[in-house]
C-alpha cells in the first residue's frame, strides 16, 4: 500500500524536475563560431586572424566557406579554426588550421 501512495509523490518530483529544466535557458559553446569573439580572442591569445585561416583553408581545400570555428584543443594544448568547406561538387570538408602557426593540420571529407 505504501508503495502506491508514493507514486503520486514521484510523479510530482519528475513534473517539477522537467519544468525546471525546460525554464533554464541552454548553453552555448561559447559561440567559438561568432567572428568578432574569435577576433578577440585571437588578439588575446596571438593567434592569425579569422581571414587569414579562411584564406589557408582554401589553399588547401578549394571551395565555398560554410562556417569558421575557433576551438581549443581537446588532447593537446593550443587553438585550431575548423573551416568547413563545400567543394565544387558540393562535398563538405572540415580543414584544420593551427591558429598559431598557420600550418593546416589535417582535411577531413565530412560525410554527415
Amino acid at each position: 500500500m505504501l508503495k502506491a501512495s508514493n507514486q503520486p509523490v514521484k510523479l510530482l518530483m519528475i513534473a517539477l524536475f522537467l519544468g525546471a529544466m525546460a525554464g533554464q535557458t541552454a548553453l552555448a559553446d561559447d559561440d567559438d563560431d561568432d567572428v568578432q569573439k574569435m577576433s578577440e580572442k585571437a588578439k588575446a591569445f596571438g593567434l592569425i586572424s579569422h581571414a587569414e585561416a579562411q584564406a589557408k583553408a582554401l589553399s588547401a581545400k578549394p571551395g565555398v566557406v560554410k562556417e569558421v570555428e575557433l576551438e581549443r584543443r581537446k588532447f593537446k594544448s593550443g587553438w585550431d579554426y575548423e573551416v568547413e568547406i563545400v567543394d565544387s561538387n558540393g562535398a563538405e570538408w572540415e580543414v584544420y588550421i593551427d591558429a598559431k602557426t598557420g600550418k593546416v593540420n589535417s582535411i577531413n571529407r565530412d560525410w554527415i
